[in-house]
């Protein structure tokens, strides 16, 4: 066979590749079940459809025209609290009322293990179309509202020295900042615009590029530090080996300088908060794709220390993932925890609050969490595009359906106005929420309501200690045992 043949043969090969590839994009796997089905504590989890193309609606960002806002709910109004940001993530607010944010994207560099050059293109296509590609500002920005009108007057590039900052964590004239790869604490008082002294590395990270962002939070007495750190990957298709130090949350100690994991088995852990009932650390948590468009559910849950949830190879307790090729630990089903409470399939929570004392969005929304959706690439209909609330019981369990707090980003032809992303509580007890694709800090408050009254943490009497044993059915059983 001559070589003109054998390039010919090729080709068309290739093509006919490219017509099959084509037709499967355009047949999205649709979702079956109802949102409410799929939703809250107890989520109906269908069967998996697994993908060898994953199902691609990515909405394409348009930005907002001027004026434009996205719709509240009954009562809350919208404002614009700053805005022609270069993609804003992340936010803090310190003491003082100044708002830091992250002005950052994913850093420039291949995933470890990652060796499949159509994949990396294909990655980076997607990203561009979502509105997150492109080079990463590195800065931290502080915004002032000095005059209190709602809007920052104040812009000041707190620094720039940074490899995709996210995190941001601020106590005893410290501000720690989370870059991709590593951890570090600048000396910095309120009030100040500018970082001028010399940082100091508190610990090293995994490094980007999938699921960079990697989150802050100090303990109440900021003895401690938690950070969150996504996985490499889907399902830990490029080896466990490449998923060291990924998909969990550290805790570090600095009276001892050292660390632990504190949970594992957490696909994409993002927000993190501590929960005004009962003082544990709760977050969101984005979980795995390429198994249908009801599959497998977002998810807000609490973090007890030396929890494992499963992740790659058991989702929602005990459905095992049979795509996993990394042999799975002995007993993982029987330790794996079950999440709390059910976001919906694909929605991508990022940001997350809980009520607070002095916030001003009314009576309804005084005693639960808040949650940014940056919403889905890979899910037909598209889920998430929103803010939505989950209200808590007294003895801070979640309870119910999401309620959307703000919605109207997505355009309803394919294209979104902007993307939700993180949250943080003005001083002034408005709301504020970063949306990264367009560049704005919304601003959203009951213009009317009083401020919430504080939250009372949740207390109890601890067990006693178990002094004897007195048999299988002794001790334990009548004292300790719940029927």
């Amino acid at each position: 066979m001559s070589i003109a043949k054998k390039i010919g043969i090729g080709f068309v090969v290739a093509i006919l590749i490219l017509l099959i590839a084509g037709w499967l994009y355009t047949r999205p796997d649709q979702a079956d079940l109802a949102w409410a089905r799929v939703t809250g504590t107890d989520p109906e989890l269908g069967p998996p459809q697994g993908e060898t193309f994953p199902t691609v609606g990515i909405a394409e960002p348009i930005g907002w025209a001027a004026g434009a806002a996205p719709a509240p709910a009954a009562g809350l109004a919208v404002s614009r609290f700053a805005e022609g940001l270069d993609h804003p993530r992340t936010m803090l607010t310190l003491p003082n009322g100044d708002v830091l944010v992250s002005l950052t994207r994913a850093p420039a560099m291949k995933a470890p293990g990652d060796d499949i050059w159509l994949r990396q293109k294909i990655q980076g296509y997607l990203f561009r179309k979502a509105g997150s590609g492109g080079t990463s500002p590195d800065q931290v920005l502080l915004l002032r509202d000095a005059d209190g009108d709602g809007r920052a007057e104040g812009r000041f590039v707190l620094g720039n020295r940074f490899a995709s900052p996210s995190g941001l964590a601020w106590a005893n004239d410290r501000l720690f900042v989370a870059s991709h790869d590593a951890v570090w604490a600048w000396p910095y008082k309120l009030g100040e615009t500018a970082l001028a002294g010399t940082p100091t590395k508190i610990m090293d990270l995994a490094p980007g590029p999938n699921h960079w962002m990697r989150n802050l939070l100090l303990s109440p007495d900021a003895s401690k530090l938690y950070v969150a750190v996504g996985s490499a990957s889907n399902i830990g298709e490029n080896g466990m080996q490449a998923e060291k130090g990924r998909a969990l949350i550290w805790e570090y100690d600095f009276a001892t300088k050292s660390r632990r994991v504190f949970g594992a088995g957490l696909r994409n852990p993002n927000g993190l908060a501590w929960s005004p009932w009962s003082g544990e650390l709760w977050t969101t948590v984005n979980e795995r794709d390429m198994l249908g468009s009801d599959l497998v559910p977002d998810y807000l849950t609490n973090v007890p220390v030396g929890v494992q949830y499963g992740w790659p190879w058991v989702y929602w307790k005990n459905n095992i993932d049979q795509r996993v090729k990394s042999g799975m630990p002995q007993f993982m089903t029987e330790y794996t925890r079950r999440p709390e409470y059910s976001l919906g399939p694909h929605v991508a929570p990022l940001g997350l609050v809980f009520s607070q004392g002095g916030s001003r969005l009314g009576p309804r929304f005084q005693q639960g969490a808040f949650i940014a959706q940056h919403g889905s690439w890979n899910r037909s209909p598209p889920s998430g595009y929103d803010v939505v609330y989950v209200a808590f019981d007294a003895r801070g369990n979640p309870q119910g359906k999401p309620i959307t707090v703000l919605s109207g980003f997505l355009t309803g032809d394919g294209k979104t106005q902007g993307r939700p992303t993180w949250l943080a509580w003005a001083k002034d007890g408005a709301l504020l929420l970063s949306d990264d694709t367009a560049g704005i800090i919304w601003r959203v408050i009951d213009p009317w309501a009083e401020p919430a009254p504080a939250i009372v943490r949740e207390t109890g009497r601890p067990l006693p200690p178990q002094r004897e044993l007195r048999g299988l059915q002794g001790a334990f059983k009548e004292d300790y045992a719940r029927q």
